[in-house]
Parts: structure tokens; C-alpha cells; sequence
């Protein structure tokens, strides 16, 4: 099951890659996460990315951060909390895909951060209002780094994976949460 839906995850990233900041992939990573636990979800989102990678030929410095950092976007969605419930009523569903669009709306701007905090440091050189300054006080660096990502890719890139991530969620999630559920029986 984790090497079906890991291809299936690769298979929606490929096909998503490239599109400014569309990547359907956090929908299956969260419904993966979610219905089979943090730990199924930790390694559905390394496999996912790991794989993709490798067949998109997308491998650099950047990809154990990036299996890292979707890793625990699938693992978050296992953490949250559960309706105890045997038969949960149509209300407990919808709270629960609320919640399941919330934190994947969240997950998508904590992910972008979590990539530009691997190469922030030697990305913008040392002489700008947002670079980081070695020796400075911890929060004037946090100040520049908050800046950095607000302009290189919250604005844009975050936002649209954010909103991709939250459509998606609520359009297919409570099928294929079911779904899934079914098969883990």
C-alpha cells in the first residue's frame, strides 16, 4: 500500500511539476497521513519525493531537505487529533476535513519556509537588508529570513500550493479518505 500510493503521489507530482507553485502532491501525503498514521505518512512523503526525484531527474542539494521537510507534512496529518467515534456522524466527517484543510494550508507555507531555510544563508549574498548576518543577534536574523521568504516564495509559490493543497482537500477528501480507510481494513 505505501509503494502504491508512493507512485501514485510521485505520478501527481511529476504531473504537477513545474506550474508555479501547483503541487497536488499534499493531498495525497495528507490523506495518506491521516488515514494510516504519522508514521505511514512520514515515509510516504520521503518516498514520494525520493522517487519523483529520481525519475524527474530533480536530484541536488536540496532533495533530503525537501524528503525531510514532505516527510513530516504526511506524518503532521497522522498527529492531529482523532474522532474516537465507532460511527462517526456526517458533522464529525466535515470537522475533520476542516481540520485537514486547515493544516494542510499551514503545512504549505511551513514547507516553503522549512526549503528556504536550507540555503537562505548563501543565497542572497552578505550586503542586503535580508541576508544573514553572522554574529547578529538571533532575532534581526529571524527578521531577515522572515522577509526573505515573505518575497521569494510565500507571496507566490506557498500561497498557490496553500490554496491548491485546501481546493483539493476539499474536493476529494472525504471519497478518498474513505477510501482509503476502507482498504485498511
Amino acid at each position: 500500500l505505501l509503494g502504491v500510493l508512493a507512485a501514485i503521489g510521485t505520478a501527481v507530482r511529476i504531473a504537477s511539476t513545474g506550474i508555479r507553485g501547483f503541487e497536488a502532491v499534499f493531498i495525497v501525503l495528507i490523506l495518506g497521513g491521516r488515514a494510516y498514521g504519522a508514521r505511514f505518512g512520514f515515509l510516504l512523503g520521503v518516498l514520494t519525493i525520493a522517487i519523483s526525484s529520481m525519475l524527474w531527474g530533480g536530484f541536488g542539494p536540496w532533495t533530503a531537505f525537501q524528503m525531510f521537510a514532505v516527510g513530516w507534512v504526511g506524518a503532521g496529518a497522522g498527529l492531529l487529533p482523532r474522532n474516537r467515534s465507532v460511527n462517526p456522524d456526517a458533522r464529525a466527517k466535515r470537522r475533520e476535513m476542516y481540520w485537514l484543510i486547515g493544516y494542510g494550508v499551514v503545512a504549505s507555507y511551513l514547507f516553503g519556509a522549512l526549503m528556504n531555510l536550507w540555503f537562505w544563508p548563501f543565497a542572497v549574498g552578505p550586503h542586503t537588508s535580508i541576508s544573514y548576518l553572522a554574529g547578529a543577534p538571533f532575532w534581526e536574523n529571524l527578521s531577515h529570513f522572515g522577509m526573505y521568504t515573505l518575497i521569494t516564495s510565500t507571496v507566490s509559490w506557498d500561497t498557490v500550493r496553500a490554496i491548491t493543497t485546501g481546493v483539493g482537500l476539499a474536493l476529494f477528501g472525504v471519497p478518498a479518505l474513505a477510501a482509503l480507510r476502507r482498504i485498511k481494513l
